[in-house]
């Protein structure tokens, strides 16, 4: 190597060195995540001359009415609804129902619409 090349690499080497990473990247802020309410474990079967419908709901929620509205096909039966708070998440609804039909069962919450379920007992 020549004299004049080293002699230039080594008067470089103190600004080779100052080259560093100085960009911190930013952390960003937590992001907090509020899930709706869900209906979870909802079921819907016959028990003798009426049908049951058994829900329950998760996650946070303010206090308000689990309401129900029942169907056969297209034709609503009857519409009911039950307080839900922390301490009691789990509603249970009842409607007599001595035919066989096409039953379907519609839980809203809050004014929304969380969860259909159906109980085909005759083709709809």
């Amino acid at each position: 190597m020549s004299p004049r090349l080293l002699l230039t690499l080594l008067l470089l080497a103190p600004a080779l060195a100052g080259c560093r990473y100085n960009f911190v990247p930013l952390i960003p802020p937590q992001i907090e995540v509020e899930l709706p309410a869900r209906i979870t474990e909802a079921s819907l079967r016959r028990a003798g001359q009426e049908l049951e419908l058994r829900a329950r709901v998760e996650g946070r929620f303010e206090p308000g009415y689990l309401e129900v509205v029942w169907f056969d096909g297209s034709r609503e039966l009857g519409r009911d609804s039950v307080y839900l708070d922390a301490a009691q998440r789990e509603a249970r609804f009842t409607l007599a129902a001595p035919a066989q039909g096409a039953y379907r069962a519609a839980l809203s919450f809050g004014g929304t619409v969380l969860r259909q379920v159906e109980l085909y007992e005759v083709r709809p």
